[in-house]
């Protein structure tokens, strides 16, 4: 006998099945809408309150400088540890004669391999002679300077650079700063340890004080009298007389020939590469031989440029945003995808073999690469999404990626027409068989 109840059950479930197979229809995986369930606003199209509405306090001014957080595009998904930070809302310690401003890892969790710091030095200010645990590299970013330093035999180097020169001084070597007039100087350290803060340098005021008086006296051989009037405390930055001319300084350092440069004269040298789609300045081990632990790439990329989907195996990359507009997507397994806006003054780090793109970029920006692999900068390693696809016979990478290689070979060829900046064999991203930075026009 028919029951009743069973034939109702099993017409409800067919009922439902056929429900739950329109909705997956529905809700199918599309290219550029690649996640199930959907991600992003353009998911939501239809009920605009899940998106554009904010209930909660809100800051619209802070809000609008990162419209790829509110709104991400579909092909983020789930969510990677924060790769922003900025100078511009970090603390400035300011003395009479300067300030300076940093991101550490203390402040900026993921970036474990380097710390940054922003100064500015007035017209004589002086950063107090000092050294580190650390590695310090520099890029100036305005006015002039110069720089005292001596290497590990005890040769004097002074120095003066100007906006776009870098400097490199190797860990333990000390060193001090001086703003020169009109302006004084600004400029960005690099150390080579996420950890290194500027507040916690040796400084010779510090150490001084801390050695016996009778001690001092001896090591230099003079009456002890002749340190009575030294300084008790730090001076770190302080505010002192404009110096004469280098020459004038170099006879008083009695600086000889010898000493390894440890300036690099960005701003005059001619670009790596040069199209149409933009310039590459680079500062490595071969050309800035004392610079062993952090390559630069300066990066001139004109409005609607795409620096090409990459990943470096080997070296993280802190970035330093110095003019313009950007915006900057880091993949990870899970999938997790995140894309974040950048500004002038902001600061990025992405972790060593997680895929970048940038995009949209107004104006320039510099990034540095720290090789970790080897202490030598011909380590570091980039690798690029393009090449990655070609790399094995045709029928494998069709199978991969599911698009035939005529569509790549029209790529390809129109970067030689170009559409496309490239810039092969870089020494300080390169290992001597990958291939280099690449930019490329969207």
């Amino acid at each position: 006998m028919d029951n009743p109840k069973r034939r109702e059950f099993l017409i409800a479930a067919t009922a439902l099945g056929v429900a739950v197979g329109a909705t997956a229809h529905a809700q199918a995986q599309t290219y550029g809408n690649p996640d199930l369930p959907p991600e992003g606003a353009l998911n939501a199209a239809k009920n605009p309150a899940t998106h554009d509405t904010v209930i909660g306090p809100q800051n619209p001014t802070l809000a609008d400088q990162f419209p790829s957080s509110s709104s991400p595009p579909a092909t983020d998904v789930d969510t990677l540890p924060m790769f922003w930070a900025s100078f511009n809302n970090a603390h400035k310690r300011i003395q009479n004669g300067g300030w300076a401003r940093q991101v550490t890892q203390a402040d900026f969790a993921i970036s474990t391999t380097i710390s940054g710091v922003n100064m500015h030095l007035s017209a004589g200010g002086i950063r107090e002679l000092h050294w580190h645990l650390t590695a310090e590299w520099s890029i100036m970013t305005r006015g002039r300077c110069r720089i005292t330093t001596i290497d590990t035999e005890g040769r004097a180097s002074v120095d003066d650079v100007e906006a776009g020169d870098l400097w490199y001084f190797p860990a333990g070597l000390p060193h001090s700063l001086q703003g020169l007039g009109p302006e004084g100087c600004e400029f960005v350290l690099a150390f080579d340890d996420g950890a290194q803060s500027e507040n916690n340098t040796l400084l010779l005021s510090e150490f001084m004080a801390h050695i016996p008086p009778d001690i001092l006296a001896k090591n230099f051989n003079v009456p002890v009298d002749a340190f009575k009037t030294i300084p008790l405390n730090s001076k770190w930055i302080f505010q002192g007389q404009e110096p004469g001319t280098l020459a004038a300084d170099r006879a008083a350092a009695h600086v000889v020939p010898g000493a390894a440069p440890v300036i690099f004269h960005l701003s005059r040298s001619s670009p790596r590469h040069s199209t149409t789609g933009g310039t590459i300045q680079i500062a490595d081990s071969q050309n800035f031989p004392i610079a062993k632990t952090v390559a630069a790439a300066l990066v001139t990329v004109r409005p609607g440029g795409l620096r090409e989907i990459h990943w470096h195996p080997n070296a993280d990359e802190w970035q330093y945003w110095m003019q313009g507009q950007g915006r900057m997507t880091i993949f990870d397994n899970g999938p997790k995808a995140t894309t974040m806006d950048f500004n002038a003054g902001d600061v990025g780090y992405v972790k060593k073999s997680q895929g970048a793109l940038h995009r949209e970029y107004r104006d320039r920006r510099p990034r540095l690469s720290r090789d970790i692999s080897c202490g030598s900068l011909r380590g570091g390693i980039t690798l690029e999404l393009a090449d990655a696809r070609a790399a094995g016979p045709r029928r494998t990478t069709f199978e991969h990626s599911r698009v035939d290689d005529h569509s790549f070979s029209r790529r390809r060829t129109g970067r030689h027409a170009g559409l496309t900046l490239i810039a092969t064999d870089l020494p300080s991203f390169v290992a001597g068989n990958t291939a280099g930075l690449w930019l490329a026009n969207s």
